[in-house]
């Protein structure tokens, strides 16, 4: 089954490679093709065997190429390696299919509930947990996609081709299909790889808004009803919702303002309302049932009475007449709510629908109808799929968080007070006096803020936001905006700063603190804000009105950051730390009579909190997923997990399922933390120390970093609307994470997924190790995390990167540092695993890595040469051209890059 498995995979792999040499051939020349089959061939044969091949013909290959050539070379590597992963891809998707089919598989809806009858755990268990649940990806604008929306739309056109070709079987010709990969090949090769402009807000508030319009519309409502199928439960309401942060995430991001949060509303309610429109036009062609051959309720019979549609060829078909109602108070609330006509318009005026509810109750009264006349056979049809989807997405389509950094919020807080006479130096305060002030204020039902004195614009620009989340949550409903989430916590006056904010905008009454429509949520995200989130929301939760909100809602929401709590202690430390506050916050929150609801916001790396979703929801401490998570998903990581409807609805049901097994199944953290915590404990403390002393400690460390790494050059990408850096500093602190990760994955020495574990582990006992790798799931995950990212690394290509360090002493002896470092946690690993190879315990995931290296090496080191004739002063647009064409071709051989 393996090798069937690979063999096709191969096959795959060699005809999309043949047709993309045959498109080189063709369109770049002889001489373009002769060296891309060289140097591949050599570095294949370099990687099969180098023992036999050693690197030097492919360095001898790659010496002294002409401009022209190496940004060839480089189009060629880069297109090839974005096809192979069309291949990869779908061998995943008939490997999850065979497991799925076997029972091997605890992240599909079938194996989890396996697993759960296993361990006692019957249905109604299940739909209990279910009808509660809140299962959230959040789609966030951070920028690790390097691959433009025009490139991924034509990998899509192949994938498309392929699997067509799976379904037709005998139907398929072998010419048509490889004329038809052909010409997309043809269009890719001639696609610009890179991004000519940067990227505004609007731009990523498009690209999240197709995602959702073209695969969660449709994959959620499905995902929905094969649940209540295996449940048995027709009624269990949806449990998955949406979110973005794109529009509402104004955190480092000055681009970010009330204009632009009116405007993702806008682009999503548009796109919703579409779907909508489209979807009641195709069930107005489809129930074409005549009240002569069928009866129908009062209810329907009255809906279609009171439609305006009086046209004789629709009289005795009320369920058309009922549809062309719902169509034209639909067409009504798309101007309402965009400001633009519909696509198609109605054919008569009624009014606009004052909320999804009532557009849902026409459509159940419709459903109710067909149930009871004609029985199941309408059970689970468009008409249900629609409902569901209008459960899940209302009219806005995607709940918004909005987030921006405490201090911005102390300052306008400040500026308010002091304008006001309240408070004439807010800032100066220590946190009780705060606290006091600002309770005070929460009391008092009279504003702050006065139409006729002068602020700060800081101020202004902040509550016209805060304006605006109030005009979408009045004009869309209380799923539009649920959290706000406050980056850099550290006090509680920063949650009620929020507060106050929110009563400046009516959106929270002193009179009511319960009916607030929006929860402010703490991020936690450095080693030191994580160590301090008990006390900290200890004193959050005393407060009555953040307690009024939360015991209203029934959770308290918290994020937890895996990105910068990485950068500032190490990988382990991060894992650790993240850890031991989870179950700290879940002790805060009971002790307060609420649930606690964390925002996990992971990264594509795993330098960044990426792996499996499955396991690492698995790995969470017991009692702190209770049928309650969200999950950032970003960058690459939305179009690899979500790109398609089959791959999007396995990964749903992975999030799903992890939950369930987290929730209801055996609880064997606890046990594993009280026998191995102080271990972990001691681990996640060395591996800091020897993590902080390289990257913080160590004399010319930052200069290192910023010359062997193509740092400088990613920012010149234009994959994201925010600057690299949160400010003009060179420091590693001020660096934003995804810039940090992304530059040690693009120099192949992955750096922030591994360094520091090997030095923490010696002189620990190597049995206790392994025991807690094969039984503990936190720590078994780490450790899997680890060899993957390790796999991925070549000390040799990270040498090649040393050599652009101007200095060759600090060069060699930070070089050096990390390769000493690198041999010992690949020690430690394969002490731990009891394997001989980094993966060894898992075949797959090796062959895969090992079959998409030597397409990567090529790149990397056409890269290294670019970097350095444009560092030595070659400013041709090309070089520059080139080098961004290399980190697009490593960051699509390396997938989770950023």
């Amino acid at each position: 089954m393996i090798q069937a498995a690979d063999d096709r995979l191969r096959q795959e792999v060699r005809l999309l490679g043949a047709l993309l040499g045959e498109v080189i051939r063709d369109e770049g020349g002889q001489d373009l093709y002769d060296r891309i089959e060289a140097v591949r061939q050599a570095s294949v044969a370099y990687h099969r065997d180098p023992a036999s091949h050693d690197a030097s013909q492919l360095e001898a290959l790659l010496k002294d190429l002409s401009l022209d050539q190496a940004i060839g070379l480089t189009h060629g590597f880069a297109a090839f390696s974005l096809l192979a992963n069309v291949a990869e891809d779908r061998a995943g998707k008939r490997r999850a299919r065979e497991q799925a089919v076997a029972g091997e598989r605890a992240d599909t809806p079938e194996g989890a509930l396996k697993r759960l009858d296993a361990a006692g755990v019957d249905r109604a268990a299940v739909r209990d947990l279910l009808s509660q649940a809140l299962i959230s990806p959040v789609l966030t604008a951070h920028p690790s996609e390097v691959r433009r929306k025009s490139v991924i739309d034509r990998i899509g056109a192949v994938g498309a081709l392929l699997d067509g070709c799976d379904r037709d079987g005998i139907a398929c010709s072998p010419t048509r299909l490889k004329a038809e990969l052909r010409r997309q090949i043809v269009i890719l090769w001639a696609t610009r790889l890179t991004r000519a402009s940067g990227l505004v807000v609007q731009d990523e508030i498009n690209t999240v808004t197709d995602w959702l319009q073209r695969i969660f519309l449709h994959v959620a409502p499905a995902q929905l009803a094969e649940w209540r199928t295996l449940l048995d439960a027709p009624d269990l309401p949806p449990f998955l919702r949406i979110g973005t942060w794109v529009g509402g995430d104004r955190d480092g991001n000055p681009n970010v303002d009330a204009t632009v949060l009116a405007a993702a509303f806008r682009t999503q309610s548009r796109a919703v309302l579409r779907f909508y429109l489209e979807e009641t036009n195709a069930l107005g062609e489809e129930l074409s049932l005549s009240a002569d051959l069928t009866t129908v309720t009062p209810e329907l019979a009255a809906l279609a009475d009171s439609s305006g549609d009086a046209s004789i060829q629709r009289a005795d078909e009320p369920y058309r007449r009922a549809l062309s109602q719902i169509y034209a108070r639909l067409s009504a609330t798309h101007l309402a709510l965009t400001g633009g006509p519909a696509p198609l318009p109605a054919q008569f005026e009624a009014p606009a629908y004052d909320g999804p509810d009532a557009f849902r109750a026409d459509l159940a009264v419709l459903h109710d109808s067909l149930i009871r006349t004609h029985g199941a056979v309408f059970a689970d049809d468009r008409l249900a799929r629609l409902i569901t989807a209008a459960d899940v997405f209302g009219f806005h389509m995607a709940t918004l968080d909005l987030r921006q950094n405490s201090d911005v919020h102390e300052r306008v807080v400040a500026d308010l007070l002091k304008v006001a006479g309240v408070c004439p130096d807010y800032a100066a305060l220590d946190e009780e006096a705060r606290l006091t002030v600002l309770a005070r204020e929460l009391a008092n039902p009279r504003p702050l803020f006065s139409p006729y004195a002068d602020y700060a614009p800081e101020t202004l620009k902040e509550r016209a936001i805060l304006q605006a989340a109030a005009s979408a949550l009045s004009a869309f409903g209380p799923q539009a905006i649920r959290t706000h989430i406050v980056s850099k916590t550290d006090a509680a006056s920063d949650m009620l700063e929020v507060y106050l904010l929110l009563k400046e905008v009516g959106l929270y009454d002193p009179a009511d603190p319960a009916a607030c429509p929006v929860q402010a949520a703490p991020l936690f995200e450095t080693i030191e804000d994580l160590r301090a989130s008990q006390p900290t929301l200890e004193r959050v939760l005393a407060e009555p009105s953040a307690r009024a909100v939360a015991t209203a809602r029934g959770v308290q929401e918290v994020m937890i950051g895996y990105s910068d709590s990485n950068k500032d202690g190490s990988y382990l430390t991060s894992g650790w730390e993240l850890h031991e506050a989870s179950r700290a916050l879940l002790e805060v929150t009971r002790a307060a009579g609420v649930r606690l609801q964390l925002f996990h916001g992971r990264g594509g790396a795993v330098g960044r909190g990426g792996g499996s979703s499955f396991s690492a929801v698995l790995g969470q401490p017991a009692g702190t997923v209770a049928g309650r998570i969200r999950v950032t998903e970003q960058g690459e990581v939305i179009a690899n997990k979500y790109g398609e409807p089959e791959v999007a609805q396995r990964n749903l049901d992975a999030l799903t399922c992890g939950t369930l097994l987290a929730s209801l199944g055996p609880q064997t953290d606890g046990g594993y933390s009280a026998q191995h915590g102080a271990t972990a404990a001691r681990l996640s403390a060395a591996s800091m120390k020897a993590y902080r002393a390289l990257v913080y400690e160590t004399p010319g460390f930052v200069d290192y970093f910023r010359a062997a790494t193509p740092i400088a050059e990613i920012a010149d990408l234009k994959i994201g609307s925010r600057p690299a850096s949160r400010s003009t500093s060179t420091a590693i602190e001020d660096l934003r994470a995804i810039p940090w990760v992304f530059s040690w994955s693009q120099s192949r020495v992955m750096l922030p997924g591994w360094y520091g574990f090997g030095s923490a582990v010696r002189g620990e006992n190597p049995d206790e190790l392994r025991d807690m790798a094969a039984a503990w799931p936190f720590f078994r995950t780490v450790v899997q995390n680890m060899e993957m990212v390790m796999a991925k690394a070549d000390m040799a290509i990270a040498r090649r990167y040393a050599k652009l360090v101007p200095d060759p002493a600090l060069a060699e002896r930070i070089y050096g540092a990390i390769r000493a470092e690198w041999d010992r946690t690949r020690d430690a690993v394969l002490s731990i695993t009891g394997h001989d190879d980094l993966l060894g315990g898992q075949p797959e995931l090796d062959r895969l890595i090992r079959q998409r290296m030597p397409y990567v090496e090529p790149l990397n080191h056409v890269q290294i040469e670019l970097i350095r004739r444009r560092r030595a002063g070659d400013d041709d647009p090309r070089v520059r051209n080139g080098i961004l064409l290399a980190i697009n071709g490593v960051a699509a051989g390396l997938r989770n890059s950023g």
